[in-house]
């Protein structure tokens, strides 16, 4: 194990856009389905609906935390929704799974994601039996990263330690807290951001997790 990551036991994965490729283009989907959603929740037209959905991700980190703050929404109803698209085009990566598989200590998923959407990718992409536990936006009272009380609450539910901990996302925004926390952050991206809170760059994670044995 690198130096950096030496004492790290406990590996924490984003799942959209980092456990699979954006080139899978779930978000796509999703997106759509929160519009529709948005449209038949609040009753705007297709314009509103996609310009809230964008501007409450922005402020709120979630389009769901905005919908909730704003409109007191339910929000299992909107997950359900939202999430409810098509895998069949998601492809098994051994590779991946293999990577993940040969990390020392206890692997988990922590989305702002449903967890039965989690699970789903999770089977689509051949990395079912892998990770310890599987955190869903629920399992954090519904509030999202990057907030930090979302991540305090993960970390009490599971009983981790921060600072043994290493935080992989897609998203720069949810590494800031992981990093106050005390962990070690690492953006999931083709492309690098040269910002305080991420301190390493994969954009080739089963690359990187390789490169880390």
């Amino acid at each position: 194990m690198t130096a950096a990551f030496k004492d790290v036991d406990t590996w924490i994965f984003d799942l959209d856009n980092t456990l699979y490729p954006p080139e899978a283009r779930l978000f796509d989907q999703i997106e759509a389905r929160m519009t529709e959603w948005v449209v038949d929740a609040l009753g705007v037209d297709r314009v509103e609906a996609n310009e809230l959905r964008k501007r409450y991700w922005s402020r709120f980190g979630t389009t769901l935390a905005g919908l909730m703050r704003e409109h007191d929404v339910n929000p299992q109803e909107y997950l359900d929704h939202v999430h409810d698209i098509a895998l069949e085009h998601l492809e098994p990566d051994p590779e991946l799974a293999g990577a993940i598989a040969s990390l020392p200590g206890r692997a988990i998923v922590y989305t702002n994601g449903s967890g039965p959407y989690a699970r789903r990718v999770i089977e689509a992409r051949g990395l079912s039996g892998i990770f310890n536990a599987i955190y869903g936006i629920e399992h954090a009272d519904f509030l999202p990263k990057p907030e930090r009380v979302a991540f305090e609450t993960i970390i009490a539910r599971d009983g981790l330690m921060p600072e043994r901990a290493a935080m992989f996302d897609d998203d720069a925004r949810n590494l800031v807290a992981p990093l106050a926390l005390g962990m070690r952050t690492i953006l999931v991206a083709r492309t690098p951001i040269v910002v305080p809170h991420v301190q390493h760059h994969a954009p080739d994670l089963a690359k990187f997790l390789k490169s880390l044995t």
